[in-house]
């Protein structure tokens, strides 16, 4: 049966606008609990795992749509391994640039200026150039994109729903998180900053995911996918192939 090509564009940005009010909004939290005093907020460990649950869950449930990329990043990547159409592809990152902007917008109305400056839009620490964020940015992102192909795209890869991409994002956080917030993804910055006016070393997280996505592409359409065959399993890698 013939995919309808809405479903995927509603999927993709209703899954992109879940993913960063829980995900961006847990940091937000941090801001919300400091500014009124109360109980200690969420800590890099939570904030990590806030992204990594719900972007497992939403993958999971939502893969089967349209893939579940929720990221412009993960769509280019995709789309330089040949696996989605350029038009389509297009089309995707308009859909999650728009759920990416309808979730900032939903948090500042959730946390005002003062409660949350922020809402959880991604920084360079002190200290950090630009130059050290886009390397920062491009590592993080080429984990993500191994894990999206090894077992989203490529034949031979376990079949663990969205786990194993929720586990990336939330170890590229624990180790990113505190560096340049660990975005991996243009949209996630794209949504709070433009909801908070906050366009401070704004191509970081636009150069950074998309050079980490590319090199990941790169290596899984010419190097590592010509090698994927459906009788190779991760139980018998070294299987013959008629």
């Amino acid at each position: 049966m013939r995919r309808n090509p809405w479903n995927q564009l509603i999927a993709e940005g209703a899954g992109t606008f879940l993913f960063f009010f829980v995900g961006a909004g847990s940091a937000a939290l941090a801001d919300f609990s400091g500014a009124t005093g109360g109980p200690g907020g969420p800590g890099l460990i939570t904030i990590a795992l806030a992204h990594g649950l719900v972007l497992a869950v939403l993958v999971s449930a939502l893969g089967a749509v349209s893939g579940a990329h929720f990221n412009p990043a993960v769509t280019f990547g995709v789309w330089l391994a040949g696996q989605i159409e350029s038009r389509r592809a297009a089309t995707y990152v308009l859909a999650q640039l728009i759920g990416a902007l309808a979730a900032g917008l939903a948090l500042r109305a959730v946390f005002t200026s003062e409660q949350s400056p922020t809402i959880g839009t991604p920084a360079l620490a002190p200290g950090i150039s630009p130059a050290v964020g886009i390397g920062i940015e491009v590592v993080l992102t080429v984990v993500l994109l191994v894990a999206v192909f090894g077992t989203a795209i490529d034949p031979r890869g376990p079949k663990v729903g969205g786990l194993a991409i929720g586990f990336a994002v939330g170890a590229d956080i624990m180790m990113g998180g505190p560096l340049t917030g660990a975005a991996m993804n243009p949209a996630r910055w794209f949504g709070p900053a433009v909801a908070t006016a906050q366009y401070g070393d704004w191509y970081v997280w636009i150069i950074g995911p998309l050079m980490g996505a590319a090199i990941a592409a790169i290596a899984y359409r010419y190097l590592l996918l010509p090698e994927a065959d459906l009788q190779r399993t991760p139980a018998k890698p070294e299987a013959d192939v008629e």
